[in-house]
């Protein structure tokens, strides 16, 4: 049995050890939110967030997380991500959306780690995150129209 905190609540797991936490949360938990990209932490779309930091969920052996707090898309809660989601709406970013949570989850982390990120800041957090529909730009000027909200 694997013990995890999954968007708040504690649970009991009878998978694998090895199970990537990707397919955990899919499969097992019905979390459809994060979403298969490559499947070797280079795109960003299973970005979770795993004891407040984000972490691709596709190389993370279940095992190796014993005792966790993970939360995914579904379960965010905050102004961040609240500034985030709807700065995003507004910018038009999301075109196709598979890379969209990921997106979100990154820049989230970054909002609430450094609350007036510079370009550079940017692009360094979210520099992990792909995008197939290249909104690169809309999503840079969504995390600083993010920002200016959580400023007040």
């Amino acid at each position: 049995m694997i013990h995890l905190t999954v968007n708040g609540r504690e649970m009991s797991l009878d998978v694998d050890p090895d199970t990537p936490l990707l397919w955990v949360l899919r499969d097992e938990l019905r979390l459809t939110g994060t979403k298969f990209g490559c499947g070797v932490a280079q795109c960003g779309a299973c970005t979770v967030m795993l004891d407040g930091m984000p972490r691709r969920s596709c190389v993370t052996p279940v095992g190796m997380i014993e005792n966790a707090s993970v939360t995914t898309i579904e379960g965010m809660e905050g102004p961040e991500i609240s500034a985030v989601q709807a700065a995003w709406a507004a910018a038009d970013v999301p075109q196709c959306g598979w890379c969209q949570s990921g997106q979100v989850m990154s820049a989230t982390a970054l909002l609430r780690q450094i609350p007036k990120p510079t370009d550079e800041e940017i692009d360094h957090a979210m520099g992990g995150n792909l995008c197939r529909c290249a909104t690169y730009v809309r999503i840079r000027q969504a995390i600083h129209d993010a920002a200016r909200t959580l400023e007040g």
